[in-house]
């Protein structure tokens, strides 16, 4: 019997995996494979990924999900065990795994988020969310310009971006998409349609290009929808569990949203899972029927074996404290860096916690570093909803000898860049 591919000697060999992408994936992914040189990653751990070349990356990208790094000892034990005993339940029993999971994830949420219904991912969690406002009669959704949610259908419609919703129209009705940070904007809406709305922010915009709105923002749309009687749903998918330097982005405003949205950190980068967090009055329906909106894989063991250990891991290590006093000195060196002799590349560096944003003056620029960073061992992201923003989402358990490598590297990626692209940048601003 000839070998299975991924047994074979040959099974990393760019060429034969970029074929595989051509042939049973996706040509577009096979094409941006190209353009990164063919590199295959095959290993990963802590603030590192290794290719099948044996080159290392120091991964500063991960979209929110590695704020542990890749692989952390207590949550891949904690999967281990869970897969050497019961990965998947028969969902006819009950389950202990995703009890203690919940039970977990409400401990650190704030007083008064105390039901919990467990997902795959962030688009599910959106769209359970939805489900959820409809079924209280909440059938006008106001989200905000910028925003990223998700990119199935119910979540696509409140992603306010056309390049992602024109080909998939008509999207959910009553729809209404307000600048971000306008609190007036999201006043009028709730004038004209009251208890009907239902109101989906991220209190920091991720892929909308690490936005922050002006102290006051949340409060102001959490007192506002309460006096209409409207609902508030903070998406907190990328921001959430420490990443923003707290556990919560809403923390800094003492604001308790009806629903709270959570994932990728939730992961513990080992296994995807992603959960809805309610008021009880707002989970009443899911909690009376719990065949109303139901799913598979959704709160499997396994994934909460690993969402159980993330919170774990994240309460006894003080991760958000970590992530508030790196991001902090990351965020000011960065500025430092940029500031020096790069002002005519980059024009704004804004961050909070370990979600950091370089804005560049042109948007080939942007890309040109992100390829410059790659070339030098260090994986960014680009921001789907702010072509000109490179986004830096670094784990909490990078030593501060990285960090500071990071900074020499960013320097001189920077300087290639201007080299190469010249007075573009500029010229375009």
């Amino acid at each position: 019997m000839s070998p299975r591919p991924q047994e074979s000697s040959a099974a990393h060999r760019p060429s034969d995996i970029i074929a595989r992408y051509e042939r049973h994936l996706a040509d577009g992914r096979a094409v941006l494979g190209r353009l990164l040189g063919g590199t295959v990653e095959v290993a990963s751990e802590g603030a590192w990924v290794t290719a099948a070349d044996g080159r290392r990356y120091l991964d500063f990208g991960g979209y929110g999900v590695f704020i542990l790094g890749h692989r952390h000892p207590a949550i891949t034990a904690a999967v281990r065990a869970q897969l050497d005993t019961h990965p998947l339940a028969t969902r006819v029993f009950l389950e202990p795994v995703v009890a203690l999971a919940a039970e977990a994830l409400a401990g650190v949420t704030p007083a008064g988020l105390d039901r919990v219904h467990f997902v795959n991912s962030g688009a599910e969690a959106t769209e359970t969310a939805l489900k959820l406002a409809r079924h209280h009669g909440k059938d006008v959704l106001v989200s905000a310009r910028g925003g990223f949610h998700g990119k199935t259908l119910g979540a696509l419609s409140v992603t306010a971006n056309p390049m992602y919703q024109d080909p998939f129209r008509p999207l959910l009705p009553a729809v209404l998409h307000v600048p971000y940070g306008d609190e007036s904007a999201v006043r009028e809406a709730l004038d004209r349609y009251g208890e009907r709305v239902c109101v989906v922010l991220e209190p920091v915009l991720g892929e909308g290009g690490v936005v922050i709105p002006q102290d006051g923002y949340l409060r102001a749309v959490a007192d506002a929808c309460f006096a209409h009687g409207a609902l508030l749903v903070v998406d907190e998918i990328q921001t959430g569990l420490g990443r923003l330097g707290a556990w919560w982005g809403i923390e800094r405003e003492g604001v308790v949203p009806d629903m709270l949205l959570v994932g990728k950190g939730l992961s513990g980068g080992v296994v995807p899972v992603a959960a809805v967090v309610c008021r009880d009055e707002v989970y009443e329906p899911f909690s009376r029927d719990p065949f109303l909106h139901s799913s598979t894989f959704g709160g499997s063991p396994l994934a909460c074996a690993a969402a159980l250990a993330t919170v774990d891991v994240l309460r006894e290590q003080d991760v958000p404290a970590r992530a508030h006093a790196l991001g902090e000195w990351l965020l000011d060196g960065v500025r430092e860096v940029c500031a020096k002799e790069y002002g005519d590349l980059v024009g704004e560096v804004r961050g909070r916690g370990l979600l950091i944003g370089l804005e560049m003056r042109h948007q080939r620029a942007t890309g040109e570093l992100a390829l410059e960073l790659l070339e030098r061992g260090v994986i960014v992201n680009h921001s789907l909803n702010a072509g000109a923003v490179l986004r830096l989402t670094p784990p909490a358990i990078v030593p501060d000898s990285e960090a500071e490598r990071f900074l020499t590297v960013l320097d001189g990626a920077l300087r290639a860049v201007r080299r190469r692209i010249g007075p573009v940048a500029s010229a375009a601003a």
